[in-house]
């Protein structure tokens, strides 16, 4: 057994205690007065040589609490034979990690971080090995450990550091979790097992260290034993920075109310400058400066600012922070959210003023907002149904009787991918079903319960009940139906049950129809039918169903530098993009993104009046440009050393490394912790019975 901090053995010192304090006779605690020794002066017994050890166990026990406590304060852990961890003459394998995110963009970062990393090139020696990976938000090889070694000799150095010629700062986020596991994980990609020997192994990260980084995979990542990391951080020339975000808006506002943006100005703990100024501004040199708006932020905090939308201002595409040195994050670009447009073909006979009915529920149930107008289009059973809407609209509602050419039509357009909710009024009116679902005859029945129905079974890993898989609103017990139309017999191959009465019958049924589905509904929304569109749960089952049918997609309202840009469904051409720089591709039908946001900016998407625009922005996070705690790497497992003139001789030992690996490993420390809880337990009984055998023989003589 080994220890790791064996100057906490001293503490078992304290073992004397027990023995001076069992040797030490004093006054006794029962006190009795006698009247003819009140004149005389008390004096506690002397240690002579007559004293004795008495309850030699409990004495046992309390040194052997104190030696366990000592013992567990020293760490002692189980050191396994293992080979010299590294040998002088192998030489030493290095990783070197070049930042090249947004924040590097900072005056004469780059230029030092560069210096620094050719400096270790330069310094590498015949029998060493150096790899070189640059990081933002993606990690990239620029000079592996196999090129290294197929390198000449003498050419290795000049041939690595003209790998960097190329490289520059991007606008990326710096994610050096990602990064740190990439160089872990290339000691043993590009080096067969047991080819460096006994080198020692280290990476060296180069760049601004900035708390902004991401390093979520460390939490998940088990850092290998041996490997060192040497941050070797980049300073600016003046501290502090200050930097403006987007504060994204609801996009359930009323699309009438006067259009307001909202940015957050973040300051760093180490600024200098407090008083800043925010307003619109546009393309060009000079940039035009409209309404700017004085601001105070505290170093360390931030301050939210409300700015009115320009109405007669042309090309003020964007808002500008001045007042700060570092500029790199000082613009924040602001477009108007363009609505996506939803069709919805609705087939049935009522009135859209009738209060009652289905059509009046789901108009309102629909709102226009500022990302989303909904097109709905009501059309009557008996009229044929417009071609050019049937295929614009990706979900189709019928509450009627279907005429078999309009079943035939819904059959066609759900194999081509769109989705049908039906519900008829009566059994009657599901005539047209079977026709829908290409089988030879369906029964349906009607039904009603004798006080009403409520929903009893319901599958909620279904995308129609995902939103309400919390437990919080989960909850359709208030939801009552008193029409029902029962669905006989057995369901077609594929068909799912989405949710049942509570007799069992089903409730909501999905039928695969071709790439499209049919959701039949066993009752309506009608306030006849049931109390469903009344209740809290009908909105947001809408909503999923707009999103199963594929009507609506997700949106990145705010989309940062690297993330995709969502381009409209159902194109039959190329799209052409213009990136900020103007830079144009195309993009073919087929796909669903775009994943050219390298730079911030406004990117332009079509062409002519069909042309939307976006604005990409900085990942928030970079502003963050305070240095980043080595604690925060160390407790993830990274093995952080010091960068000096000789990064590896700055960094610990690699034998109290591994001493330190093995111990936080095996915690024996926590076993002494429990023996020492459990012996204390033993004492305490053993005392008591001790102090009451000598409180009974006093009592039995007096």
């Amino acid at each position: 057994m080994s220890l790791l901090a064996p100057w906490f053995l001293l503490g078992a010192l304290a073992i004397a205690g027990p023995v001076i304090f069992h040797l030490i006779r004093r006054t006794t605690r029962e006190r009795t007065p006698f009247p003819s020794l009140i004149f005389l002066k008390p004096s506690p017994p002397r240690l002579t040589k007559k004293s004795r050890l008495e309850h030699l166990l409990l004495l046992a026990l309390r040194c052997l609490v104190l030696a366990l406590l000592a013992l567990g304060f020293s760490r002692p852990f189980l050191r396994k034979a293992e080979p010299p961890a590294t040998d002088p003459s192998a030489g030493v394998r290095t990783v070197v990690l070049l930042d090249t995110s947004a924040s590097m963009r900072r005056p004469g970062l780059w230029d030092a971080a560069r210096a620094k990393a050719v400096k270790i090139l330069d310094e590498s020696g015949p029998a060493d090995r150096v790899a070189v990976l640059t990081f933002d938000r993606e990690v990239a090889t620029r000079f592996s450990f196999a090129q290294w070694a197929a390198a000449p000799m003498g050419q290795r150095p000049a041939l690595a550091k003209s790998t960097l010629d190329s490289v520059a700062p991007g606008w990326f986020s710096t994610r050096l979790g990602p990064a740190l596991v990439r160089a872990a994980e290339e000691f043993n990609d590009n080096e067969p097992a047991g080819a460096a020997g006994g080198a020692r192994r280290r990476v060296v990260v180069v760049g601004d260290l900035q708390e902004g980084a991401r390093l979520d995979p460390l939490q998940s990542f088990e850092w290998p034993p041996g490997v060192e990391v040497v941050l070797d951080p980049v300073k600016p020339g003046s501290p502090g920075n200050a930097g403006i975000h987007l504060v994204p808006d609801s996009g359930d506002a009323d699309r009438g109310s006067d259009p307001v943006v909202r940015v957050r100005v973040v300051n760093s703990p180490d600024s200098h400058r407090e008083q800043f100024r925010v307003g619109w501004s546009g393309p060009g040199s000079p940039a035009p400066w409209i309404a700017p708006v004085d601001i105070y932020v505290p170093p360390g905090q931030a301050r939210v600012v409300s700015l009115a939308a320009p109405t007669n201002s042309a090309g003020l595409d964007r808002i500008e922070l001045r007042g700060d040195e570092e500029p790199f994050d000082n613009i924040v670009f602001v477009r108007p959210p363009v609505p996506g447009q939803v069709d919805i073909l609705y087939i049935g006979t009522e009135a859209p003023t009738d209060s009652r009915q289905p059509l009046f529920f789901l108009r309102r149930a629909l709102p226009e907002t500022r990302r989303q107008i909904v097109r709905l289009l009501a059309v009557k059973p008996s009229d044929p149904l417009p071609p050019e809407n049937l295929a614009a609209s990706r979900l189709v509602v019928a509450t009627a009787r279907l005429p078999e050419g309009s079943a035939a039509a819904l059959r066609t357009r759900m194999e081509a991918g769109a989705t049908v909710l039906f519900a008829p009024p009566t059994a009657a009116d599901a005539a047209g079903l079977a026709r829908m679902l290409g089988v030879p005859s369906v029964e349906i029945v009607d039904a009603k319960p004798a006080n009403y129905a409520m929903l009893g079974d319901l599958d909620f890993r279904h995308p129609l009940l995902a939103p309400f898989a919390d437990p919080r609103f989960s909850d359709f017990t208030r939801v009552h139906f008193w029409r029902l139309r029962g669905f006989k017999g057995q369901l077609p191959a594929g068909a799912r049950v989405v949710a049942r009465f509570d007799s069992g019958e089903p409730a909501w049924i999905d039928f695969p129809v071709g790439r499209g589905r049919l959701v039949f509904a066993a009752s309506g929304w009608a306030q006849d039918d049931s109390q469903f569109a009344l209740s809290s749960k009908f909105v947001p089952w809408l909503y999923a169903l707009l999103e199963l049918s594929g009507a609506t997609a997700p949106t990145a309202p705010n989309p940062i530098v690297g993330d995709p840009i969502l381009l409209p469904t159902g194109r039959t051409a190329d799209l052409a993009i213009v990136a900020p720089d103007g830079k144009r591709s195309t993009v073919a039908p087929g796909e669903p993104r775009f994943e050219g946001t390298a730079t911030p900016g406004i990117y332009r998407i079509g062409t002519g009046t069909e042309m939307r625009e976006v604005a990409v922005n900085l990942d928030p996070a970079e502003s963050r440009t305070a240095p980043l705690g080595t604690d925060e790497l160390e407790r993830l497992g990274v093995h952080v050393g010091r960068a000096g003139t000789n990064p590896v001789a700055g960094t610990v030992p690699p034998v109290v490394a591994q001493a330190a690996e093995a111990e936080n490993r095996q915690k024996l420390w926590r076993w002494l912790i429990v023996a020492t809880l459990a012996i204390l337990c033993i004492e305490t009984v053993i005392a008591g019975r001790a102090a009451a055998r000598s409180t009974i023989p006093r009592e039995a003589t007096s």
